[in-house]
């Protein structure tokens, strides 16, 4: 098998790990005495909703509304899935998410709220606060994704600014929650993933204030005195802040991870195993600049490629995690494209190194691609066709570089979300 193969093989085994239709049915809870309300949000919700279907037991009552992106649609019965706009929150997703609220209130004690939560939940439960328009959270929400803040900073933004997220979905409802979550966060801590609709939330407004400051992010007047006025009234011990850790209204909330990155990497361990080629975990925590955690890579696989240390070659490693850009250019390309040409330009043409990254939920950013490959060859290639790797690089559009290339790998929706997956073959 050639090394792209091997290298696309691995992502498939990573995603495999992670689909919904197979981790989904060993953790649904009993059903109730009373109707079973599922409620979701995620690029997974769909496919997760879907799964609870073909295996709740015959002669329970169901239905629900889940939330998922664009194109991550799948037909289903008595949960109806509704596609809104993700990142950026668009009025699918308020609708959708006014809609859920709706539903919860009506919940009674014998009933059962089950919710399907995965990556990207956060924009897609966009139903604005009071004071605050949605084209006001469409704003802040744009510049946080821009300025190199963390998805969980984004997050703590996202719960107070929404009527749903940061636990307030818990809080407004009377009968048990059992949720199912699929992580795309590199603690995996359900408080962070989806922005944690039905998990405590220990952030508070000051800390909002703060990040507002901190990343220079322009709002309105009334935006600024929504922030500020929730900020005193938690301070002084009024209402308005999200329901925190040891909050009565989580004694009867369970938040269950079914899926997570580090089962995927497994995974993909496994398989290169398999294929007699030594695996290396870096770890499913990865963070920092997308274009400054290559080149660490690169340092690693210098080293293996060069010295055998700390193994002889073959050798894959591999790694997950969420890396932010700082976006100052003008170009395309998500953080893995933008990781995959920092390295090939680290690399250089190193003799006998191949790599992937790729987002398990099949998009990289704002494009169709889920990521992309590189090969020894990669700098060489581009360069013949007139391609300059470093201008495209400082102009953030490392998706055109592999576009022209022919190199993107594009599996349209997964239908499933863990976070990054890298992969680099030391042959």
């Amino acid at each position: 098998m050639n090394p792209r193969e091997l290298l696309l093989d691995s992502f498939r085994a990573a995603i495999d790990a992670a689909d919904p239709q197979k981790i989904v049915p060993a953790h649904l809870p009993e059903p109730p005495p009373g109707n079973t309300l599922v409620i979701g949000a995620g690029k997974a919700a769909a496919a997760m909703a879907r799964a609870v279907e073909a295996h709740w037991p015959a002669g329970n009552h169901l239905e629900g509304i889940v939330v998922t992106p664009y194109r991550h649609g799948l037909a289903t019965n008595s949960i109806m899935v509704i596609e809104a706009s993700h990142p950026i929150p668009d009025i699918q997703g308020e609708m959708a998410s006014r809609a859920i609220l709706e539903s919860v209130r009506m919940l009674k004690p014998d009933d059962l709220l089950l919710g399907l939560f995965s990556g990207g939940g956060s924009s897609l439960l966009s139903a604005p606060v009071p004071g605050v328009t949605l084209e006001e959270l469409k704003s802040v929400t744009h510049q946080l994704l821009l300025c190199g803040a963390s998805i969980q900073e984004i997050n703590i933004v996202r719960k107070h600014l929404s009527m749903v997220l940061g636990g307030k979905l818990a809080a407004a409802n009377r009968a048990p929650v059992r949720c199912l979550i699929i992580s795309d966060v590199t603690d995996n801590d359900p408080s962070s993933i989806a922005s944690g609709p039905c998990a405590p939330d220990p952030s508070t407004w000051q800390d909002v204030l703060a990040l507002i400051e901190r990343y220079a992010i322009t709002v309105s007047p009334q935006v600024i005195e929504v922030l500020q006025e929730n900020s005193r009234k938690s301070s002084n011990g009024g209402a308005g802040e999200t329901p925190k850790p040891g909050d009565p209204v989580f004694r009867n909330v369970k938040n269950r991870i079914i899926a997570t990155a580090r089962q995927s990497l497994a995974a993909a361990a496994q398989f290169f195993q398999a294929q007699g080629i030594t695996p290396l975990i870096l770890g499913d925590t990865v963070t920092g600049e997308a274009r400054e955690v290559a080149k660490m890579h690169a340092a690693i696989a210098r080293e293996i490629r060069h010295y055998s240390n700390p193994y002889r070659p073959p050798v894959a490693l591999i790694s997950g995690g969420e890396t932010t850009v700082a976006v100052k250019g003008t170009g395309k390309g998500g953080r893995n494209a933008e990781f995959l040409l920092s390295l090939a330009i680290a690399l250089d043409g190193l003799e006998n190194v191949y790599a992937l990254a790729c987002d398990t939920d099949g998009i990289d950013g704002s494009e169709t691609n889920a990521g992309a490959v590189m090969a020894p060859d990669t700098l060489s290639r581009a360069r013949q066709a007139g391609i300059d790797p470093t201008a495209l690089l400082d102009d953030n559009d490392a998706y055109t570089f592999f576009e022209k290339l022919g190199d993107l790998v594009i599996t349209g929706p997964t239908y499933t979300n863990v976070n990054d997956y890298r992969a680099i073959l030391i042959a």
